[in-house]
């Protein structure tokens, strides 16, 4: 199982993730599953991880791994078995680069958890830790859906 997670700049969000998802993967012992990360923007391509965002992951005892971002291509969609956006928007771009979502791969993070929504973008709140806890919840909820 191959899944990419998407924000809009890749430096926050979506990277974060990318880790979490590893790490408690890695945790149950899940090999069958990768995950990887990407933008709908173009705006930070080629830029690490926000270091307020390593910061969080550290917090929680999560390696951030070396990470540049990149945008989202339309082949993603064919290589990736499930693509997570973060909020609508995100969504929205994911749907015009993907050229729609013809086989159902395209899902919202929050959409594996009881309180379905948008990740809100701690670029713009500085709410690392409220980001933090929605992809934990998301991540969690995710990797019990993929056990049935």
């Amino acid at each position: 199982m191959k899944i990419l997670f998407v924000c809009h700049g890749n430096i926050c969000r979506s990277p974060m993730a990318e880790m979490v998802f590893r790490h408690l993967a890695r945790q149950q012992g899940r090999r069958d599953v990768q995950a990887d990360s990407c933008a709908v923007s173009r705006e930070e391509i080629g830029n690490p991880v926000d270091p307020r965002a390593r910061r969080e992951l550290a917090r929680h005892g999560i390696p951030c791994e070396p990470h540049r971002a990149r945008q989202m291509v339309r082949a993603d969609y064919a290589a990736y078995d499930l693509i997570i956006g973060m909020d609508s928007w995100n969504m929205s771009a994911m749907r015009q680069i993907a050229g729609g979502d013809p086989d159902g791969k395209l899902r919202l993070l929050m959409s594996f958890t009881d309180r379905p929504g948008d990740v809100s973008d701690p670029w713009y709140s500085g709410r690392f830790d409220v980001a933090y806890a929605d992809i934990r919840a998301g991540c969690e909820g995710l990797l019990k859906q993929l056990d049935t």
